[in-house]
């Protein structure tokens, strides 16, 4: 079910922000964005997206060229960094070496001349909800990887900010630790009612996490929106592509008929649910199928979306095949079986049936 969220003022708005480092190439574009409070938004994209950029404008580390960030009512402009609320975790941590886990916690509460006896308070607890109080006085290399991204969101909740920015904070973590975070992360979202704005390029660790997710691509936000959808209703190729695997056919629209499209491919014809981008008969469109809502054989005799492919290759991943198959022109179509329903039959230049129903395949503009 969507999340939906209170209509009350957001606690982060970009408004029509731009940023050009150059005064000719935008690596942020027009940028309008609210976050509400309580909010796990992710910023995702590919390298030079301008994902990064968004949250070191709003961090302090960056200034907008133009436009506005505000954080509840304050314009956020000009406001040096120290003086935001914001915590941050970065993914190589910043601990300072010389301190222990202690220490690294009592910093922010010290540069921010907080009595002794609260800051005391605030670590202790801190300490508590992290499960590391009996490391308390270890220095950071004495601790385990994930021990020390631990201690940094503790150094970035202890001051309870209004605002936790993570940029890329488990990409130095190996896969089961990297997991294991994911979850504890979560939880501590939830426990604490954090607003939290994190920056990945890992589709998956955004797609686990998050509330809300911002697809970037060339400075703009692609689609915001629940991870479900993202996967479910991209609403254009480069999202459609960008998040989970996914099969694209070329074509044309040959027919519009309320919410379905039929799409003229190189060799015949197939339909898929319109995109509300596609508006007129011969548009170049894309026709984008994921690979698990594709069936074989049998299973494809009773659907209108139905073609004859051969065979590539396969490539075992555990719970599933991967079958790569030759479909009119495309010789990168994938079709991932479940274990249970592999035919040992099935061998390499086979030729087989594939099908999809209408409303699993989508009709999209091309990028």
């Amino acid at each position: 079910m969507e999340q939906t969220y209170p209509t009350a003022t957001p606690l982060v708005r970009f408004v029509g922000v731009q940023k050009t480092y150059d005064g000719v190439i935008r690596v942020v574009k027009n940028l309008n964005l609210d976050i509400q409070r309580g909010e796990f938004v992710t910023l995702l994209g590919p390298s030079g997206s301008g994902k990064t950029t968004c949250l070191m404008m709003l961090a302090g580390f960056e200034t907008p060229t133009s436009g506005d960030i505000f954080l509840g009512d304050q314009k956020l402009n000009t406001l040096p960094p120290h003086k935001r609320n914001i915590g941050m975790v970065f993914q190589n941590y910043a601990l300072f070496p010389h301190m222990t886990v202690e220490e690294n916690l009592y910093y922010p509460l010290k540069i921010r001349k907080l009595p002794n006896n609260q800051a005391k308070q605030k670590v202790e607890r801190i300490l508590d909800i992290i499960k590391l109080k009996s490391f308390a006085k270890r220095r950071p290399s004495q601790l385990s990887g994930g021990q020390q991204q631990r201690v940094a969101l503790a150094r970035a909740l202890v001051f309870e900010p209004q605002l936790v920015l993570m940029d890329e904070p488990l990409g130095a973590l190996d896969k089961q630790l990297r997991e294991h975070m994911q979850l504890e992360l979560r939880q501590l979202h939830k426990a604490l009612g954090l607003t939290v704005v994190f920056v990945t390029h890992d589709q998956g660790e955004a797609l686990n996490m998050s509330d809300r997710v911002a697809v970037f691509n060339d400075g703009i936000i692609q689609q915001i929106d629940t991870p479900l959808n993202l996967y479910e209703y991209p609403n254009n190729a480069f999202v459609a592509q960008f998040i989970g695997e996914n099969n694209t056919l070329a074509g044309t629209v040959a027919h519009l008929s309320g919410d379905t499209c039929r799409v003229s491919l190189a060799h015949g014809a197939a339909s898929g649910a319109r995109v509300s981008d596609i508006k007129a008969l011969n548009e170049s469109t894309l026709l984008s199928i994921r690979p698990e809502r594709i069936h074989l054989n049998e299973a494809a005799q009773a659907l209108a979306n139905r073609f004859t492919a051969t065979i590539r290759d396969f490539t075992y991943l555990g719970d599933h095949v991967r079958v790569r198959c030759e479909l009119l022109d495309n010789d990168q179509f994938y079709v991932k079986v479940p274990i249970s329903d592999t035919l040992e039959s099935l061998q390499p230049g086979m030729t087989v049936q594939l099908g999809w129903r209408d409303e699993d395949a989508r009709a999209l503009s091309k990028p």
